[in-house]
């Protein structure tokens, strides 16, 4: 325990009880967990600094020890209190920040010897369990939150993202102008049959029915005013629009013939 018999040195003059010792031995413990002591009692003053000697008036009360620390690099506070109820002293710590709470309760007589106060060597009994007391029911319960958060939070970077990672439902420009090449397959290959059935939005070729809109052959544009006695006035239906022809379009569809798929034995003459 470097450094402990230093700070007892330092302390020893003022030290007059049990309590004394076992609060500098606790108060070397958070020294070592990165904690600096920066005064007495529960308000700050001016005079506070941080030190890892304990701080002018520590023990002004033997019943109420009320001491204050702060990390190295000042993210943790700590608000020690030490009372003192018989032969056992209470210990309980809390961190401002997360409000996280640790108590431990310890017997004097088991940890220091009252008739050896001057004599470093002798005064601390049982040394390795009292510093794991205070590790495990002290100091680890205030460190867990900042251990989870760590944890659960770790730092990563990511790469810089692209433009298709930052709208993944991004529809890529139209280009109307800009022909396509023809995605269909080879019709003279085994397993184009059916292909434009299979994929009616894949522009390939094919179908096993005949659409005549799309056959390929020339027709004539279907004239809105079929039906009327006479024709409808230049501009009534716009170009490209929609709409239904008052009649029938015509005598003489362009196209196959209406009866391009007859049913099954459509030659039989009783049928």
């Amino acid at each position: 325990m470097a450094g402990l018999e230093v700070l007892f040195a330092s302390a020893a003059p003022a030290m007059t009880c049990a309590q004394d010792a076992l609060v500098c031995f606790l108060h070397w413990e958070l020294v070592t967990r990165g904690y600096y002591s920066v005064g007495a009692g529960e308000q700050p003053v001016p005079s506070d600094k941080k030190s890892e000697l304990l701080p002018v008036g520590w023990n002004n009360n033997k019943d109420l020890y009320v001491l204050r620390y702060e990390s190295k690099e000042g993210s943790r506070k700590l608000l020690m209190k030490a009372v003192t109820v018989e032969k056992s002293m209470i210990i309980n710590v809390l961190e401002y920040g997360s409000q996280q709470v640790s108590d431990l309760t310890l017997n004097l007589d088991d940890y220091i010897d009252s008739e050896n106060l001057l004599d470093f060597h002798r005064t601390y009994r049982n040394s390795e369990e009292l510093r794991s007391r205070i590790a495990s029911e002290i100091i680890t319960p205030l460190h867990e939150p900042w251990d989870k958060a760590s944890v659960s939070s770790p730092h990563r970077e990511f790469p810089p993202a692209t433009a298709r990672e930052v709208d993944p439902l991004r529809i890529p420009p139209q280009h109307p102008h800009i022909s396509r090449p023809p995605s269909w397959c080879d019709p003279l290959g085994p397993f184009a049959v059916g292909g434009e059935d299979l994929d009616p939005f894949g522009y390939r070729r094919g179908g096993m029915i005949v659409d005549p809109l799309r056959s390929g052959y020339p027709r004539v544009p279907i004239d809105p005013s079929s039906g009327l006695p006479n024709r409808l006035p230049p501009g009534a239906v716009p170009p490209g629009a929609r709409f239904d022809p008052f009649g029938p379009i015509g005598t003489s569809p362009a196209g196959p013939n209406p009866d391009h798929l007859p049913p099954p034995g459509y030659d039989d003459m009783y049928l």
